[in-house]
């Protein structure tokens, strides 16, 4: 073999080379495609997981609006049910198991006696008592 004939075969060899190592680090059609449905796969997966925590937020504040609800009911219905405090017009608010107790009542018993009923219901966090005497006629 000549030196120019070796020189030929040589280049040719590392074109070959060369052209074949780009041509395995560039991504076909295929692999493309296949990144593209990775990638909204996974943001799919980021959605779904977003909407499952703002359902379950959204259950859990369904739930206590339903116990603080419940909470008025029953404070309400102990009071008619209570003799001494049935004649009142007491307003029952409840928030978070904060029970809020306002109106006028004819004496502190009574106040105390609201306060009484409402911290011995169920999941009463706490009682806020804004009763007030009412002043005599």
């Amino acid at each position: 073999m000549n030196v120019s004939y070796k020189a030929i075969l040589m280049s040719s060899l590392l074109l070959g080379f060369a052209l074949g190592s780009v041509g395995c680090e560039q991504e076909g059609p295929a692999e493309r495609a296949g990144q593209s449905v990775d990638r909204t796969a996974e943001k799919a997966g980021d959605k779904m997981e977003e909407a499952k925590e703002a359902a379950s937020e959204t259950a859990e504040e369904a739930g206590a609006y339903i116990d603080d609800a419940a909470i008025t009911a029953k404070i309400k219905a102990d009071f008619l049910a209570d003799p001494a405090l049935k004649v009142f017009q007491i307003s029952v608010t409840t928030t978070d198991g904060v029970v809020t107790l306002s109106g006028e009542v004819d004496s502190q018993a009574s106040i105390d006696r609201s306060e009484a009923i409402a911290r011995g219901v169920e999941n009463v966090a706490s009682v806020k008592n804004e009763l007030v005497v009412k002043a005599a006629e």
